[in-house]
């Protein structure tokens, strides 16, 4: 006996046709029902219709059953109209044979009894958007502006604007935007009269740029008659059309303060409105009407805090935070009027982190003598929140309001508690908020740094706050008896310490702490010295070299620039400006207060910065792939291997580790053993000093102190390896992620392009042919003026190592960000200066 048939695993949808046959049998099953006016045959109907959406909606091609689905929708059924309008919607949009059988079909329902058919046709037939069938809009339009059911003119108002964005000259020539003038002033229905503000608005001032009439036509709905009859009436409007009229009456300049008193109190019952919105677009009236106002301006602010308050405490979190981010805002401007209600800005327990970071703002904002110990007290028990960044934040808060506060004896002790406590982030932000404290008040270094003392430099992780505690230990190792001891330690593991901040920070406090305690620290700064020339960060490199070449010059000098006396910071710098701040206020009731931001960085791509590309090259044209013309490897010749090698070769006598300084860095070793060196220390004296007799003892002197051990001769440096590149370079693209996500980087620079450079930009491939030239190939590239980004490689021309490098071109600033990966590190520095080199002559003759 022959074994049963295998059963799909997969069963189809009862609704899912799975071939031809089952669509030919809706399509008979709709043909039977057509003109059925059986008892039941609209609920038959109705299922049919949804499996026949359903099916559309996942993709099937339905269209077939287009004549069966019209005349089924012979039907008085709301129901089936709908299903009906969707579905030739869907199709007529797609198929111009099926699009005048849907105009015919919807022109007819148009004229249908039922109003509410008669407004679905219209916006069926206005949603279409087929340009060539605009003309058979115009009757049902202007029927549908004079139809005596609200509804219908209300669709219709709507559907004139769609004319609009379809063909504007048909709209203006029927005058379309005139008929909707009359209806604003004098329908009876306000949601009609709200959306022929919205279309006119829209029409006019679109129009506005190429006519005048159009320009002075949007003037008049700023006019004093037409806003007064809008506020008369506002009471009527829907929510969403009361915030469109006050958004209106916003742009209106009122002709003295008796008409703005007016307005106010016409409007007083607005800020007690339910919704949001309205609250919200009624303050920003209140707030621009009297700007010219102080004494009224201020007391607007007492006015609309309660309404804000309670919107706040009401609705769902993002509305909480809508609302709060605008009461931030005011809260900023003036934080006095809101210093008696900052309970109001405790953080609940079930409130989401953005919502809670908002307020932690805003408790530091309204901080005062009178508030600002029950203030503290809150923010500490928000330290032990099991919400780390929140934990984070209320440190940082308490931090602030001490560094804005006379009386801080309190304020202090928290801080200093907290360094107590067992837990990394909270000692990591305790310390960088210690160190911005002793630079405000200086007087308070013993009892901070009786703590700070205590502190293991081991525990502390994080960047920041570890180069807050070299810094105090630079700063007051006179007071902190085992700071040169903790200093040396922390040089002699340089090589495993990551950042950058860190290491320049670590610089500057032995550079200190070797002026106040010499015989300690020489050492360390002997080492530390050594290990900056030989970084390869250029900014350590360059304070090392910076620090070396002052002691060279003069002990006294040096101590007078890196620990010269201080004054007390009295005021830290702001983050945003004052007119950033203005604008955004400019701007209330927008985007623009939620992101904290005025509307053209978040809007303009001029404004936006460098694009923000992900690792993945799929949003990347491969220029293997593109259809673009590929630049063909050429063989360098002697001449273009010469230029290629220039910058190795005219930088003989460099070290490997001086990062392409012309300067060499000191050997170090911790039992003074003398080194090979290859430049004479006559070379690194000022050469402007005057004192050249004397600038070689200095140096010796210098060198001998900090053991620093030279061998003074002329003997030549050898030069590093020559890089030469493999001009014809193959690389997949799948090979290009795979390494690009493995690899480390490398390097990365910014470097500034040429105006001739950025001229050629123009043109990018001009660009990957000019770097090919360099036998460095791009294999992806995209992105539009103003910003470029192109991943380009390279492979040693005799070696199999490769170098991936990610290059963002911003033509606005003319600068490019370059990151380099490379399969041998110890290249790739050389790597770097040659890619470098290759990309500052593009563009130059």
């Amino acid at each position: 006996m022959a074994p049963p048939p295998q059963q799909s695993h997969r069963s189809p949808s009862p609704s899912q046709p799975s071939g031809k046959s089952e669509v030919s049998d809706l399509k008979s099953q709709l043909r039977q029902l057509a003109g059925s006016r059986a008892p039941g045959a609209d609920d038959s109907k109705r299922d049919l219709f949804k499996k026949v959406i359903s099916n559309m909606t996942i993709g099937i091609d339905v269209s077939s059953l287009f004549g069966e689905m019209v005349m089924c929708s012979a039907t008085s059924d709301i129901v089936l109209k709908k299903m009906c309008y969707l579905y030739v919607g869907n199709y007529a949009k797609v198929n111009p044979d099926l699009a005048l059988l849907t105009i015919n079909f919807l022109q007819r329902d148009c004229k249908d009894e039922d109003p509410m058919i008669r407004g679905l046709a219209l916006r069926s037939l206005c949603s279409l958007r087929v340009a060539n069938l605009v003309e058979y809009l115009v009757g049902p339009l202007g029927s549908g502006l004079k139809d005596n059911n609200s509804y219908v003119r209300m669709v219709a108002v709507i559907g004139v604007l769609k004319l609009y964005h379809i063909s504007a000259s048909t709209c203006i020539d029927a005058d379309f935007p005139a008929t909707l003038k009359h209806l604003m002033l004098n329908d009876p229905d306000t949601q009609v009269v709200a959306n022929c503000l919205f279309a006119l608005q829209e029409i006019w001032t679109l129009e506005s740029s190429t006519s005048e009439e159009a320009a002075r036509e949007r003037e008049t709905l700023l006019s004093k008659p037409i806003v007064y009859h809008l506020l008369n009436r506002i009471k009527e409007f829907s929510e969403w059309a009361q915030c469109l009229v006050l958004e209106l009456v916003s742009k209106y300049i009122p002709a003295d303060s008796s008409e703005i008193f007016d307005m106010m109190n016409l409007l007083e019952d607005r800020l007690q409105h339910a919704n949001g919105a309205v609250v919200l677009a009624t303050v920003k009236l209140f707030l621009q009407l009297t700007l010219s106002m102080a004494d009224v301006h201020q007391q607007v602010y007492e006015r609309i805090k309660a309404p804000l308050l309670t919107q706040v405490s009401s609705g769902s979190p993002e509305q909480s935070y809508a609302v709060l981010s605008h009461l931030h805002l005011l809260v900023m401007r003036a934080p006095y009027i809101f210093s008696s209600d900052y309970k109001h800005f405790y953080c609940q327990y079930n409130e989401p982190s953005y919502v809670k970071k908002l307020k932690l703002e805003m408790l530091t904002a309204v901080a005062n003598e009178s508030n600002t110990y029950e203030i503290v007290t809150e923010l500490c028990e928000y330290a032990a929140n099991v919400d780390i960044p929140i934990a984070r934040e209320s440190i940082r808060a308490v931090g602030k309001i001490a560094l804005q506060q006379y009386d801080v004896n309190a304020i202090v002790d928290r801080l200093l508690q907290f360094l107590e406590m067992e837990k990394d982030y909270v000692t990591s932000e305790a310390l960088v908020l210690v160190k911005d404290l002793l630079r405000k008040y200086p007087q308070w270094s013993q009892d901070c740094i009786a703590v700070v003392g205590n502190i293991s430099s081991k525990n502390v992780q994080e960047p920041k706050a570890k180069a807050a505690l070299i810094w105090m230990l630079g700063e007051y190792s006179q007071d902190m008896h085992d700071a040169p001891y903790v200093l040396e330690s922390l040089v002699e593991n340089w090589d495993e310490e990551h950042s950058a901040e860190v290491r320049l920070h670590l610089l500057t406090a032995v550079m200190k702490c070797f002026f106040k305690r010499p015989p300690e620290t020489k050492k360390a700064l002997g080492a530390a010295l050594a290990a900056g020339l030989a970084d390869f960060h250029q900014d350590v490199h360059d304070r090392a070299l910076f620090y070396y070449r002052l002691l060279q010059y003069n002990v006294s000098v040096a101590e007078s620039v890196v620990n010269p006396p201080k004054q007390a910071v009295s005021v830290f710098a702001d983050t945003q400006s004052s007119e950033i701040k203005d604008r955004i206020f400019d701007e209330f009731n927008s985007l623009s207060v939620v992101y904290q931001k005025p509307s053209y960085m978040f809007t303009d791509k001029e404004h936006r910065g460098t694009f923000e590309f992900a690792d993945e090259l799929g949003n990347l044209s491969i220029t293997a792939e593109s259809g673009e013309s590929v630049v063909p490897a050429q063989r360098v010749e002697a001449n273009d291997k010469d230029l290629l090698l220039s910058t190795s070769e005219k930088d003989e006598g460099r070290e490997p580790g001086s990062n392409g300084s012309a300067y060499n860095a000191p050997s170090y070793n911790g039992s003074s053993a003398p080194s090979a060196t290859s430049q004479p220390l006559a070379d690194l004296a000022f050469p402007s000093t005057g004192l050249s007799g004397q600038a070689p003892a200095s140096s010796l002197a210098i060198d001998d102190l900090l053991g620093l051990d030279f061998a003074v001769g002329t003997a030549a440096t050898p030069p590093p390896p020559s890089l030469n590149l493999n001009p014809k370079a193959v690389l997949d693209p799948g090979t290009f992620q795979q390494k690009w996500r493995q690899l480390p980087i490398s390097t990365s620079e910014e470097y500034s392009l040429s105006p001739q450079g950025i001229a050629s930009l123009i043109t990018p491939n001009a660009l990957l042919r000019h770097m090919q030239s360099h036998s460095i190939h791009c294999i992806a590239s995209g992105g539009q003026s103003p910003n470029f980004k192109f991943f380009f490689f390279a492979q040693k021309a005799e070696a199999a190592s490769i170098y991936l490098v990610e290059c963002i071109i911003n033509t606005s600033s003319a600068k490019s960000q370059i990151k380099v990966k490379a399969d041998d590190q110890s290249s790739s520095q050389a790597f770097s200066t040659l890619f470098q080199s290759a990309l500052t002559k593009f563009g130059l003759p």
